[in-house]
């Protein structure tokens, strides 16, 4: 039984002193010193309630986790087939062989006259062929672009309706820098900041624009099929209405 007016000590320590007891035997601690780390620790974890999750939010949890991984299937299931179905990027992957002369025939109708076809040599191939109409500026054209056996790209534009206006638009910011004669006929030679080459020129009434990214040996090879084929087309076109006359 304890005196009244003597201090309560915590188990292992004598109240008011630096002393610990520890395993039996007493150890002296300066008085006013900090408890050592194992002390405040115990008594730390002593009083941490221990963490829990109720029923429902373990539920909500395991919904997250599994909602997330279906999600990413999914995706994976969706882009796999796609990448591999692809092909991968390469110089080849835009080259087409347009049959540029049936897609001519389908746009005479509404063009009014046959577009330009020209026979090109082996190797040349086109990526698309169309007419173009239903711009605000109201002049209609036949577009197609030619891939030349050097790998080099040409376009070809032929309008029968062309206005200053609508030629300045199509040459863009490109600058004269003189003339080149392909098959007898002059042609305007010009040079866009972008490094393309572009000419320009009349073809029996059709105005004729040349313009990409090849040598002008493969410019001169163009512009003479063009040539000949526009005039052809006029030869035939001319015979077709004066054989159209005769029978009327």
């Amino acid at each position: 039984m304890s005196n009244s007016g003597e201090e309560r000590a915590t188990p292992g320590t004598e109240a008011g002193s630096g002393v610990q007891h520890a395993g039996g035997r007493a150890v002296q601690r300066p008085a006013g010193s900090p408890r050592p780390d194992s002390d405040r620790d115990d008594g730390l974890h002593d009083d941490a309630p221990p963490i829990t999750l109720t029923s429902s939010q373990a539920k909500r949890a395991s919904s997250t986790a599994r909602g997330m991984l279906i999600a990413t299937g999914a995706t994976i299931a969706v882009v796999l087939p796609v990448y591999f179905l692809n092909p991968t990027y390469t110089a080849e992957t835009y080259k087409r062989d347009i049959d540029v002369a049936t897609v001519a025939r389908q746009a005479a109708g509404d063009a009014g006259y046959l577009p330009a076809s020209p026979d090109l040599p082996e190797g040349w191939s086109s990526n698309y062929a169309r007419w173009v109409t239903g711009r605000s500026d109201s002049v209609d054209f036949w577009e197609v672009g030619f891939l030349t056996s050097d790998s080099g790209f040409i376009q070809l534009t032929q309008s029968d309706d062309a206005n200053p206006t609508w030629v300045a638009q199509r040459i863009g910011d490109a600058q004269v820098s003189g003339t080149r004669t392909i098959s007898g006929l002059e042609w305007e030679l010009l040079d866009a900041p972008n490094g393309d080459t572009v000419l320009r020129s009349d073809v029996d009434g059709a105005t004729v624009i040349l313009n990409g990214e090849a040598s002008l040996t493969e410019f001169d090879t163009m512009g003479a099929a063009v040539i000949q084929d526009v005039r052809q087309n006029a030869v035939e076109e001319a015979e077709r209405l004066s054989s159209s006359d005769t029978d009327g």
